[in-house]
């Protein structure tokens, strides 16, 4: 096995996982959002649904950072789900133009549902492994979401960031 940084620029076993990680994620997102389609809330509303449930007390800003979408699309689809009853926005104390964003209790089904749905799905996926296999899963994509995250250029790729050195 080679050390070198693109060895051959070929179709190994590194580009194959990465088609893997790619495809399986796609997929994952598609079977969920059939199951949940009869719910009427598109994928945007129901990420930031579960992500003000999961952390109570987000920003407009917070939920924009965590999402990874702009303050102003966070904002839009905070005032559609404000006006349907899901959230609501309360005042801060510590800061008089921002505003906590919380489910409201007629939200609590949806995200039950939601919920149920996502353990069916996450039972069906990893159907087969044992819990020792899981764990060992878990660790080595830790390892991948922390070299995606922290070790790959943020800008365009150019032919001689690929060089060898």
């Amino acid at each position: 096995m080679s050390n070198e940084p693109f060895p051959g620029r070929g179709f190994g076993i590194r580009r194959d996982l990465s088609i893997k990680i790619i495809v399986m994620a796609r997929t994952l997102k598609k079977r969920f959002d059939q199951r949940v389609a009869d719910l009427g809330v598109t994928r945007s509303q129901w990420t930031l649904i579960a992500a003000v449930a999961r952390f109570p007390g987000m920003t407009q800003r917070t939920i924009a950072e965590a999402l990874e979408i702009t303050e102003a699309s966070a904002g839009r689809l905070i005032d559609k789900l404000c006006q349907e009853g899901m959230l609501r926005r309360t005042p801060r104390n510590d800061d008089r133009r921002a505003y906590n964003v919380e489910i409201t209790e007629g939200t609590r089904p949806l995200l039950d549902h939601l919920g149920t749905v996502a353990e069916r799905l996450e039972y069906e996926t990893f159907a087969g492994l044992s819990d020792a296999e899981l764990a060992q899963l878990s660790v080595l994509l830790g390892k991948i979401a922390h070299n995606v995250a922290d070790t790959w250029p943020t800008g365009p790729l150019h032919p001689d960031d690929l060089s060898e050195t």
